[in-house]
């Protein structure tokens, strides 16, 4: 069993640097990148923004209530709003790309590999990995980029919303403790963190695919594996980039 889970695990790392390499080989399948781009988008935009506003609002909710309780108050923006950017954010953006995107991506790939269509393009010389698992693992990364921002922005807001409405908050208290404790390398790191978390889950999610086990059943179950994984993986990833970032990037007033 540990024979095994250790040389997955090396597959698994092995796919990743050889889609890293195909990356730059030519040529490259603009179109399919677009395709899945859209798709990949299409199916976690609407979930994205409706996630993030409880996020945003149970998090300014209990910061603002231990605030209270601390007698700080005038932080209650800037804590909050650091934690939806820092941590929140990039796992909802993670979470949905790997259960949404992922899923589907695994399940593509896995119905290909039963219908024996990747080994037809092996043997006419085409690679599986540069033609349809770059594009996934790049529309991956893009779309989680960028979906970082938009649920940044949500939460933010669904956070401004429910602290200076139903908490009696203030918001230019609000907004200047955010720019008392926030600095730009809290926006790098959590857009760096989208990117990671878009790579994981591209990556789990293709492999998973590219080895179903026993027929339709066993791509149903490599889809599970794939989101259980991947999402195992990124609060292991999450918790080591946050450690290392604090190490290095001092906060702001510290």
């Amino acid at each position: 069993m540990i024979t095994g889970a250790l040389r997955q695990t090396g597959q698994l790392f092995a796919l990743a640097a050889e889609v890293v390499r195909a990356v730059f080989r030519r040529p490259f399948q603009f179109r399919e990148f677009v395709e899945q781009f859209w798709f990949v988008a299409g199916v976690t935009i609407l979930p994205a923004a409706l996630v993030s506003i409880p996020f945003g609002a149970v998090i300014a909710l209990q910061v603002g209530s231990l605030t209270e309780q601390l007698g700080a108050q005038s932080f209650t923006g800037g804590a909050s709003v650091l934690a939806v950017v820092q941590q929140a954010s990039p796992l909802i953006v993670a979470l949905l790309i790997a259960g949404a995107g992922g899923s589907a991506i695994c399940a593509d790939l896995g119905s290909r590999k039963i219908r024996e269509e990747l080994d037809a393009m092996e043997v006419m010389g085409v690679s599986p990995v540069q033609r349809l698992v770059v594009p996934r693992v790049l529309a991956a990364m893009g779309v989680a980029v960028l979906l970082n921002g938009l649920v940044s922005v949500v939460g933010i807001l669904g956070g401004y919303f429910f602290n200076v409405i139903m908490q009696g908050g203030t918001p230019g208290a609000y907004l200047s403790s955010f720019s008392a404790l926030a600095q730009l390398p809290d926006l790098y790191v959590s857009e760096l963190k989208a990117l990671v978390f878009g790579f994981i889950a591209g990556i789990v999610a293709a492999y998973r695919g590219l080895h179903p086990r026993g027929g339709p059943k066993g791509v149903g179950d490599a889809v599970n594996q794939s989101v259980v994984i991947t999402f195992l993986l990124l609060f292991f990833v999450n918790m080591v980039m946050t450690a290392v970032y604090l190490q290095i990037v001092p906060p702001k007033g510290g």
